[in-house]
């Protein structure tokens, strides 16, 4: 028995590092597929940093994420036309489903807050109702849009939107008009028909 504690003991000590406050630390090899794992990472690394870095043969990935955006908004424009923006313009423009669809991503992210969701207005007048403070027309609509109502707080949205998203609001309030949501704001303004969307 004492024999075979001499021979661990020596082999022990053959392996221990070092030894603080009776902790011994050996010299053991670390597993195989640990140090597969730490030199492939430093291999990807170099050779991603080769690659988009220092060759620049890829696009990186901030890269191609604008060109996934830039190509995004040059479908999306080339669904929609920016013309001028006549009444019959905008009314047509009421009838393109693509451009209803924007008008209605813009209305909600914009002009909700005044608005309401459905149209219904809150701190802004009612949308869905007949009556309008500046005239129901479709090129009173875009003008009102454009370049806002300040003195009653409304700004102009076409400096920060464009052409394009201001045609597609008025296009979506051209479909808002005269579908009278439940529990809509009070009339407020003139009377104007329906049938001018």
């Amino acid at each position: 028995m004492k024999a075979n504690k001499t021979s661990e003991t020596s082999e022990a000590a053959d392996q221990v590092i070092h030894e603080v406050d009776g902790i011994q630390e050996y010299d053991n090899k670390l597993p195989n597929w640990w140090l597969y794992t730490f030199y492939g990472a430093i291999a990807f690394g170099v050779g991603y940093w080769y690659w988009y870095e220092s060759a620049q043969i890829g696009a990186s990935p901030a890269q191609s994420y604008q060109a996934e955006l830039d190509q995004a908004a040059a479908a999306q424009a080339s669904e929609i036309t920016v013309g001028e923006a006549t009444p019959e313009a905008l009314a047509a423009l009421a009838k393109d489903p693509s451009a209803v669809a924007l008008g209605k991503q813009v209305f909600t992210s914009t002009c909700a807050a005044c608005h309401r969701n459905d149209g219904g207005g809150s701190v802004g007048p009612n949308l869905t109702d007949e009556f309008w403070l500046h005239g129901g027309a479709p090129e009173k609509i875009f003008r009102t849009i454009a370049s806002g109502v300040p003195d009653k707080g409304m700004p102009a949205w076409q400096p920060q939107l464009g052409a394009l998203k201001t045609q597609a609001v008025t296009a979506y309030v051209l479909g808002l008009k005269g579908t009278n949501v439940a529990g809509g704001k009070v009339p407020q303004g003139e009377r104007e028909s329906v049938s001018s969307r």
